[in-house]
């Protein structure tokens, strides 16, 4: 299936503008956040291109900023009808009726992002998992009942795996818990193939897998798992994404960002080497012999 990336360029125009016309008018971001009451965060990444402005949003700003000239809130409103379209044209829009909210967010966030660092306590990430390992989730979850369903949320984790194979492919460092390469999820036949894909993977330039072995004993963040999508160049606008079983949560404030960041060097630190690790995983894959 071909990737369709937001229309970022779209989007850069119109945050470009949006930002000119902020500090045109002596505002900061949180003077722009209290306006939306929305995040400091989500301004800078209006203003990057990484997000979409909805058209209530826009005009909003565009009153708080003082944009009186007919034209320049024409160009303003054109570029976000423009810029959320293309949006709209991503691969993922023909899910639309089945992905959540949170999770196609994340889709559209994987699209643009530069690297994707991850720690996962039990199961293999979904840009990691084969089709077999993923189907073996997506019903052991309930979520989907009927076998349509179910085909269609595989098909959705397989597409967005294109971001690691495709063009300009995101660097993506994942550190797993030794639990994950036990878990028998969907039976030894669909683990010895996971655990070789893995293998597969992890020669790849943009993908490093690292494992935190049961011998590491208890360490700072083994209580949950967890990504942190980073942008180019704005370090600021690194969000962090948590699992939970009530429902997946985005981290987005600064300091709750770092304390990920802090996390996954603890994590990465505390765990094997990548080469010890594929050895690891390659023993490991020799025990689902049948």
């Amino acid at each position: 299936m071909p990737s369709v990336k937001p229309s970022t360029v779209l989007g850069r125009q119109l945050g470009d503008d949006l930002r000119r016309f902020r500090e045109n008018a002596g505002l900061s971001t949180a003077d722009a956040a209290e306006v939306l009451d929305c995040t400091k965060g989500k301004i800078s990444r209006i203003e990057n291109g990484h997000v979409p402005v909805r058209m209530p949003d826009l005009i909003a700003l565009m009153q708080a900023y003082g944009v009186e000239d007919p034209e320049a809130q024409e160009r303003l409103q054109a570029l976000a009808r423009r810029a959320n379209r293309r949006r709209r044209e991503g691969w993922w829009r023909q899910y639309e009726s089945m992905l959540g909210d949170t999770y196609r967010d994340q889709i559209e966030l994987e699209a643009i992002c530069e690297s994707i660092r991850t720690y996962q306590v039990q199961l293999v990430p979904g840009l990691l998992q084969t089709a077999e390992y993923s189907r073996a989730v997506t019903v052991a979850s309930r979520t989907w009942q009927t076998p349509e369903e179910i085909d269609r949320f595989v098909e959705v984790r397989l597409a967005r795996q294109e971001r690691l194979t495709g063009e300009s492919p995101l660097d993506f460092w994942a550190v797993l818990a030794e639990g994950v390469l036990h878990q028998q999820v969907g039976g030894p036949a669909v683990m010895r193939a996971q655990l070789e894909h893995l293998t597969t993977m992890a020669k790849r330039p943009n993908v490093t897998l690292q494992v935190l072995p049961f011998s590491r004993g208890a360490h700072s963040g083994m209580f949950g798992p967890y990504l942190l999508l980073s942008f180019p160049q704005v370090a600021s606008l690194d969000l962090v994404l948590t699992e939970t079983p009530a429902g997946n949560i985005w981290m987005e404030r600064e300091p709750e960002v770092a304390s990920y960041r802090a996390l996954f060097d603890d994590a990465r630190m505390a765990a094997l080497p990548p080469t010890e690790s594929l050895a690891l995983i390659q023993r490991i894959a020799k025990e689902y012999t049948p």
